[in-house]
């Protein structure tokens, strides 16, 4: 590989493609890994508050004489901060800033997957772990377990010391930390009890209530005292399970999501284990190793629904006309920021891809750039819905909403104006070794180009654009 595609490799892995300035900047891949694990401050992301969150409150319109209307007004409310939340953040991927925090945030928002409703606990939670996305695991691990969208996700609110709910403390263990077959239904049981009285106040903040909590004896991974949650959560970071478990989620979404080296995993684990859980050092071991960049893992990487929408508005910058076109396209895709279809999260992978999909994917940079209509429909819920509601909330729209993806406004100018100082018979080539991850045969390139305007250099660059982001190839990273 050439320093040019291992420096578009660590782009499109570490973020969410190689931008222009760099492709042409020929930076040093070290230079680039340390760019990358040192973002900027981080612009906070703000939709919505603590006085939304109290008026919209479930339990306070109880108790209230309210109107049909003004309760749905209310709803309404959330519905559009939970939009303007969500593309707030693509917004942030999109920039140039820091596409490697906004990169591991995505990571540990599947990893930590909640589904609320609620547009304030959301902006809650995403902001620690947007802060905490390149920080320590242990802190992230307790901020994320002590937020007011996991506590009620999670129904730990109905975690008492009569009556202990287990949801929690299972899904704690089985997909956040040690994973499946490294504990038992007893520590299960004992872990719940630690976590009763965890809940929430009417601020949307952290509240131990002591009347609900179980201050008896508990005995959890071979440990016993009277330990609360954050007694659980420290005995969970002291298994070196839980740093292989992390290391190899990381491994399969950041180097290769089908053949993971084992012994590699576990060196990695062992340093991560041994740094306190330092993720930014973890990724530092990754980014900057000779393996990370073997063909093996150049195009083994299906983009998820999210990293091809923000790739593709990253090389071309775009102007929706409605923000709801992007949101109904996360839907269609299958990958809606702030709703995944269950507490595992998405499947990712190739389960990305289907047959309806595919063609949706391949046909998008049409419908964006060349007036290509599409109409599309949200997908079926899965059988793995979250709850009775959602799924069949999921069916209704999917039953009875259709919409149209047409043209949208798109800045070419520093695009073209850097491609077309090509020469023109060197474009196809340039082009395709600057969008697609993996080379294409000269034969493929001479059929793409039969269907290419040739009328001037500008309609040239831009049909030749379009018709790569159409290729199978562009659907990998």
């Amino acid at each position: 590989m050439t320093a040019q595609e291992k420096l578009k490799h660590l782009y499109n892995r570490a973020g969410f493609g190689i931008s222009i300035a760099h492709w042409q900047g020929h930076v040093h891949i070290s230079k680039a890994v340390r760019h990358l694990l040192h973002p900027k401050m981080l612009h906070p992301l703000e939709v919505t508050n603590k006085e939304d969150w109290q008026s919209s409150n479930m339990k306070v319109l109880k108790m209230m004489e309210i109107s049909v209307e003004e309760r749905k007004a209310r709803q309404k409310l959330f519905r559009e901060k939970g939009a303007e939340l969500n593309m707030d953040w693509l917004r942030q991927m999109i920039g140039e800033e820091n596409p490697l925090n906004e990169k591991m945030a995505l990571f540990w928002h599947g990893h930590f997957a909640t589904h609320t409703d609620n547009p304030y606990f959301d902006q809650l939670l995403l902001q620690q772990i947007r802060t905490n996305a390149l920080g320590n695991f242990g802190d992230m691990l307790r901020a994320v377990a002590q937020s007011p969208a996991m506590l009620q996700f999670l129904n730990n609110q109905q975690n008492k010391k009569q009556h202990p709910n287990e949801n929690f403390a299972r899904e704690l263990m089985e997909l956040f930390t040690l994973g499946r077959g490294h504990y038992t239904e007893t520590d299960i049981k004992e872990a719940a009890k630690a976590f009763t009285g965890w809940s929430f106040n009417e601020d949307g903040h952290f509240e131990l209530k002591e009347k609900q909590h179980d201050n008896t004896s508990k005995t959890f991974l071979g440990k016993t005292g009277n330990f609360d949650g954050n007694a659980v959560l420290d005995i969970l970071l002291e298994q070196k399970q839980t740093a292989i478990f992390i290391t190899q989620k990381i491994y399969r979404y950041f180097v290769n999501e089908e053949s993971v080296d084992a012994q590699r995993v576990q060196l990695l684990a062992q340093d991560f284990y041994t740094s306190n859980y330092n993720i930014r050092s973890l990724m530092y071991a990754i980014l900057s190793s000779d393996w990370f960049y073997d063909p093996n893992n150049i195009g083994a990487h299906v983009k998820s629904p999210i990293e091809l929408l923000v790739g593709m508005n990253r090389t071309i910058i775009m102007d929706f006309k409605s923000d709801k076109t992007l949101i109904n396209l996360q839907r269609v895709l299958g990958q809606q920021l702030f709703a995944p279809p269950n507490v595992a999260g998405w499947s990712g992978g190739r389960n990305w891809i289907d047959a309806s999909s595919l063609v949706i994917r391949m046909q998008l940079s049409e419908a964006f750039f060349a007036s290509k209509e599409l109409h599309l429909e949200a997908k079926e819920p899965l059988d793995s819905e979250v709850t009775i509601e959602h799924k069949m909330q999921a069916h209704k729209k999917a039953q009875g909403e259709r919409f149209k993806v047409g043209q949208v406004d798109a800045d070419w100018a520093d695009y073209l104006a850097f491609w077309t100082s090509y020469d023109e018979k060197e474009l196809p080539r340039q082009l395709a070794d600057y969008l697609l991850p993996v080379p294409i045969s000269d034969e493929s390139l001479a059929n793409l180009y039969a269907f290419i305007d040739t009328t001037n250099k500008q309609t040239l660059i831009q049909s030749l654009t379009i018709r790569l982001m159409g290729l199978p190839e562009y659907q990998l990273c």
